[in-house]
């Protein structure tokens, strides 16, 4: 009996579980998934806690619920991986050996690498809202805001959900309006991009609306420090930005694991071929999700992609056969815009968000890059689908995993040049 290993039970590795273990025979390998927590959370749901639209309930479940039968789950902390043994050795002191090894062992929050991030002010006045502790606090510290400075900061890329921060600042003018708060508020949304996001027409439309909302936009603020005694972010060029109420997005890093392992680079992310999603170093290991350093988003519907393109290339490597550029970096995300309405981008490493209809050209019923109440719906169905559908790795009808063109409004400039002749 032959082994696949994975590591790391959230979204990307419970998903890559159901995949394989619908596809690979039984008798021949055997599936294994590892991870530290028996928890599994619905982090897109953390964006809707701080505004009581969303509770801690909704967003938690049991992680074994999701795991198919015939995979084997080992609840244990990883110490590190052998590469050159094949095998990946626990907190327990056991090792698991391995034919095939599949990293998804996500990102976490490093506040600790930002000077003074964890002083005073943390979770009193500083919170983030990409845990489910931090978005419960950051609930109560809304609870208690009569008004003032409220500044939206990201410290640096890459980050889980690149969109995040713009939907929370979006959420907030409009939270504060319902709650008569709004005049009394002053947002602020500090970013270390040049625009308001990292593609150019759809920064332009995200930074027209912060303009719309009254939500001054900082830009180029890369943070130095965090002084907790004067209530102030600031930045390596020496300016400040005040607050009284701070919500940061820390640095991402990949897991520990990786350093400890010798596998990553200098944020824990592990060098992945961004086509096939093998490992650049090591031709046995692959990596899918958060973990990769790929040059596309670190969001859900990413890892649903990508799982789907590195089924067929693992597929294929059982059977000696030659990996294909399979994973296009196709990625598609609801923007929250607030007010009952939302955006929807869909883009990959080719094609930048632009206008259009999706899934289908003209019925839809989602608009591309441009705000929509059925958007704002799709948004919230999103949760019931990925409990019941992306989890389980069920098909979704009319979304494949590389990008379709259909439906899009391209403009010329951003057109393929004609193939040659």
């Amino acid at each position: 009996m032959k082994n696949i290993l994975i590591l790391g039970a959230g979204t990307a590795g419970t998903m890559m579980a159901n995949h394989l273990r619908r596809e690979v025979d039984a008798t021949e390998w055997a599936i294994t998934i590892v991870d530290e927590n028996p928890t599994h959370y619905y982090q897109p749901g953390f964006l809707f806690i701080p505004f009581g639209l969303y509770s801690p309930q909704d967003v938690v479940k049991p992680r074994g619920r999701f795991l198919p039968r015939g995979v084997s789950y080992v609840e244990a902390k990883i110490d590190r991986i052998e590469a050159e043994r094949k095998r990946v050795l626990l907190a327990t002191g056991a090792a698991l050996e391995y034919d095939i090894l599949i990293i998804a062992t996500g990102t976490k929050l490093a506040p600790e690498e930002t000077e003074g991030m964890l002083g005073a002010d943390w979770r009193r006045k500083v919170f983030d809202f990409y845990t489910l502790e931090g978005a419960s606090a950051l609930h109560d510290a809304l609870s208690r805001w009569q008004g003032g400075r409220l500044v939206v900061q990201i410290c640096e890329m890459p980050i889980k959900c690149p969109v995040a921060p713009l939907e929370f600042a979006f959420l907030a003018d409009w939270w504060l309006a319902s709650k008569g708060l709004r005049e009394r508020t002053e947002l602020v949304y500090a970013t270390p991009l040049a625009e308001a996001f990292t593609k150019p027409m759809c920064s332009k439309v995200l930074g027209h609306l912060l303009g719309e909302k009254g939500i001054k936009l900082v830009t180029d603020f890369n943070i130095a420090r965090v002084d907790n005694d004067a209530h102030k972010i600031v930045s390596w060029d020496n300016r400040e930005v005040a607050y009284d109420l701070l919500v940061t997005i820390p640095p991402n890093m990949g897991d520990g694991v990786i350093a400890r392992s010798g596998l990553g680079d200098e944020s824990n992310f592990v060098p992945t071929d961004p086509n096939t999603l093998q490992s650049k170093r090591h031709e046995d290991i692959f990596v899918v999700g958060d973990a990769t350093d790929v040059p596309t988003s670190k969001a859900g519907s990413v890892a649903h992609f990508e799982c789907e393109a590195l089924t067929m290339n693992i597929l294929r490597r059982l059977r000696g056969e030659p990996l294909v550029k399979e994973f296009d970096g196709h990625a598609n995300c609801f923007v929250e815009s607030g007010y009952g309405k939302a955006f929807l981008i869909d883009f990959n490493y080719e094609l930048q968000p632009v206008p259009g209809r999706f899934p289908l050209p003209v019925l839809g019923p989602f608009s591309l890059l441009e705000e929509s109440r059925i958007n704002h719906w799709g948004k919230l169905a999103f949760r019931w689908i990925y409990w019941n559908l992306l989890l389980k790795a069920v098909p979704m009808p009319g979304v494949g995993h590389k990008m379709s063109r259909v439906g899009k409004r391209i403009p010329p400039e951003l057109q393929r040049p004609p193939a040659a002749k």
